[in-house]
């Protein structure tokens, strides 16, 4: 891995600690406040190694639409859905139901 991309990573799971139970953001909203909105999808590679990272809450973090895309990276078949249900996000067919009042946007709240 460039040390330019671990570098990357480092600060999505910084942005990724700072969201709170019960809410979320996406890919494209984290590649923005970093500055780098064209990088959603790298966003999305950074989190799929998070599993190993400690107290990096990879499951807060969906598509711009509220998917659920990145589930198949978590252990057992609904532990994404799981996750985000026991902080009270409801979820159906892999997409959280009104996404407007859980998103957390970073630009908003880290300023």
């Amino acid at each position: 891995m460039k040390p330019e991309n671990k570098n990357f990573f480092q600060k999505v799971y910084e942005v990724v600690r700072e969201i709170p139970e019960g809410r979320v953001t996406s890919y494209g909203a984290i590649a923005k406040y970093l500055g780098a909105a064209r990088s959603a999808r790298m966003v999305g590679w950074a989190l799929n190694g998070a599993g190993t990272v400690e107290g990096v809450p990879a499951h807060r973090v969906v598509n711009k639409a509220g998917l659920l895309t990145g589930k198949h990276h978590f252990d057992g078949t609904n532990l994404m859905q799981q996750l985000l249900e026991n902080e009270g996000v409801k979820v159906v067919d892999n997409q959280i139901i009104n996404l407007e009042k859980h998103f957390w946007d970073p630009f908003k709240e880290l300023g």
